[in-house]
């Protein structure tokens, strides 16, 4: 009987200790995952600051360069993309084209000098290129985040209740196809 007992004992304690990794790790996955959403909203925080500064900049641009109406349209259809993306790679790459676009209407100001001067245009662009390091920094910060949660989630024995409770390896904020690539904006300035 006593050994029966110990052996009873033996089981309850590593049923216990079992369990006790079992909430520890889901409770670990949690905060992570937890942490993961947080990044991402601030990304989409600093992206709907520029998304909201964008009119204001094509407004004062369009008082000045009446007819460049194809990268107006560019700046409005990369703008909407950005709106409807729903992933992460799609916000990424919608973010890019609309980066490319922005780099094109800033480019305009160089050849109109009243442009440059224009107060209101001045505090935009400063607006913009602080809003853009921001969201710089909440990329990195995000990719951070998923990848502590990756790494974890992908470690021994925590995978194993990863796996149970159906979590999933988050997505990197990558850069999308093409925007290590300079935008030629020479025809612009009729180079």
């Amino acid at each position: 009987m006593k050994n029966g007992l110990k052996v009873l004992l033996v089981i309850g304690a590593i049923v216990l200790i079992l369990v006790i990794m079992g909430v520890s790790s889901y409770n670990g996955l949690v905060t992570k995952s937890e942490s993961v959403d947080a990044a991402w909203s601030l990304i989409d925080v600093q992206l709907q600051r520029r998304y909201d500064l964008i009119p204001n900049l094509v407004a004062t641009v369009k008082e000045y360069a009446a007819h460049e109406e194809e990268i107006f349209a560019n700046v409005a259809e990369a703008r909407s993309k950005l709106a409807g993306a729903g992933s992460v790679s799609e916000v990424a790459e919608a973010d890019a084209e609309l980066n490319g676009a922005l780099s094109r209407l800033l480019a305009i100001a160089e050849a109109y000098p009243d442009l440059k001067a224009n107060e209101n245009f001045i505090n935009l662009q400063d607006e913009l290129a602080g809003t853009e390091n921001r969201i710089a920094n909440v990329r990195r910060d995000y990719n951070e985040a998923a990848r502590s949660f990756n790494t974890t989630i992908r470690r021994f024995p925590t995978n194993i209740f990863a796996g149970m409770f159906g979590f999933e390896t988050a997505d990197y904020y990558e850069a999308a196809e093409g925007t290590r690539d300079t935008p030629d904006v020479g025809d612009l300035f009729g180079d």
